[in-house]
């Protein structure tokens, strides 16, 4: 196999911290999902309306502050902003920690998201990497997260029942501390920078990306994704504890749950790819969140049902989570990653917020059934929407640096008549070419030997 197709020393580095430092940070942010209702409950102004808008917080200052400090990091460096947001993070995590009132828990939760950082290990991650092994880290990165979300489902309940609420903010703030530690000893140092389209979030590019209607179909699909999620995680609880459930043993349902939907989501991914059959998968994906919702209408009483409702919330959950970036990167038009991933991301933590806050509002008005008539609701738009995607299959995005920028039209030109190039664009600014090709038909050796010769 030719090196240029594996991870090299520092990509693996890159690969491997970057993951465990994602994984630190969103296991603290995971693992309060499903306690916050019930270990809350002794909190002053205790309410399923305050539980929502804790919950929801830090959705809401992720959303505002992510854009603002990836374009930070591009002034200043990646690790100083890192450990700036891992700092205000930390100290989030103290004020709730400290709080004896759920108003001081949602105070807490907005200091937390204020710590935002997700953009800025992306962007480091880019900068770590050849866009040849770029997509390799940032999925060891992806499934991180996927491996912290399940496992801090499990990890929440049980810790929760030993250390109580406080005790659980105390340990998220000793993470993010180990967090720092990563980041000082393991994380490498970058040397260059990726192409800034690759991870900025220029706001011209954002608003043109604002009128692309297969992106916004995407946008909308990861805001409801993430107002679902958080909605469910606010009235789970309850309807645990009303089944019989201690809260000390909601584990019991969360892991089996969680197990059987990595097993069932993986597969579906397989032969979604092998068949060529992505959207029709996708929607598929979006109606195992419908029937979940519509099974609580039905039956949410019983604790065995609950679980196999969870189980079938998380195969669609799980496959929509993979799927969204991948296509994201596949639809936006060459050079505007960075900034199509900040709409993304965007959406994203605001459908957490409106998630959390609505569902408190809902549930206190009428109760658990009405939160998931309210998930239906969106997820039926969501199909609706869906049955305008056109992603297209075997398409790739790759950033080439050119050698010599002074005749831009000319590198374009040739670059456009290769097979299997779809679009290409220059950015002698950014000594950059970027190109979508079709990954059958395209030769990467060929492209950058012409870019070389420039």
């Amino acid at each position: 196999m030719n090196l240029d197709e594996r991870l090299n020393p520092t990509e693996k580095r890159a690969a491997y911290s970057l993951a465990l430092l994602f994984a630190l940070r969103m296991a603290g942010l995971f693992m309060l999902m499903p306690v916050l209702a019930v270990y809350g409950q002794e909190l002053v102004g205790f309410s399923p309306l305050w539980v929502g808008f804790a919950i929801g917080a830090y959705g809401l200052t992720q959303a505002m502050f992510q854009i603002p400090m990836g374009w930070l990091s591009d002034k200043v460096g990646r690790k100083p902003i890192i450990f700036l947001g891992l700092s205000i993070f930390a100290f989030g995590s103290v004020v709730a920690a400290t709080a004896d009132s759920i108003y001081g828990i949602a105070l807490g939760r907005a200091l937390q998201g204020m710590g935002a950082i997700a953009s800025t290990v992306m962007a480091l991650a880019a900068d770590l990497s050849r866009e040849t092994q770029r997509a390799k880290v940032m999925a060891f990165i992806g499934v991180s997260i996927g491996l912290s979300f399940a496992a801090s489902l499990v990890l929440g309940p049980i810790l929760s029942a030993y250390l109580g609420l406080s005790g659980l903010f105390w340990l998220i703030a000793v993470l993010s501390l180990f967090a720092m530690f990563v980041v000082q000893f393991a994380v490498p140092s970058a040397d260059s920078k990726a192409p800034s389209g690759e991870v900025s979030a220029n706001s011209k590019q954002m608003l043109e990306l604002l009128k692309h209607p297969q992106l916004l179909r995407l946008d909308w699909g990861v805001f409801t994704l993430h107002l679902v999620l958080t909605a469910l995680f606010v009235v789970m609880p309850f309807r645990l504890l009303d089944a019989g459930l201690n809260a000390e043993n909601h584990w019991q349902v969360y892991l089996p749950a969680v197990l059987i939907s990595f097993v069932l989501m993986v597969p579906l991914l397989i032969i979604a790819a092998k068949r060529n059959q992505q959207r029709a998968f996708f929607i598929f994906a979006i109606s195992l969140l419908l029937f979940a919702n519509a099974l609580l209408l039905i039956n949410g009483s019983s604790v065995w049902v609950l679980g196999v409702i969870l189980a079938v919330f998380f195969v669609g959950f799980n496959y929509l989570e993979a799927s969204l970036p991948a296509l994201i990167s596949n639809l936006c038009p060459p050079g505007n990653k960075g900034a199509a991933l900040g709409v993304f991301s965007t959406s994203q933590f605001l459908g957490a917020f409106i998630g959390g806050s609505s569902a408190g509002v809902l549930y206190t008005a009428g109760g658990a059934n009405l939160v998931s008539w309210f998930a239906i609701a969106l997820l039926i738009i969501w199909i609706v929407v869906s049955l305008g995607l056109r992603a297209q299959s075997g398409i790739k995005s790759y950033s080439l640096t050119i050698s010599s920028p002074d005749q831009p039209a000319s590198i374009l030109e040739k670059l456009q008549v290769l097979p299997g190039v779809v679009e290409a664009v220059v950015i002698a600014s950014d000594n950059t070419v970027y190109l979508k090709v079709k990954t059958k038909e395209f030769e990467l050796a060929r492209a950058l030997d012409l870019v070389r010769a420039a």
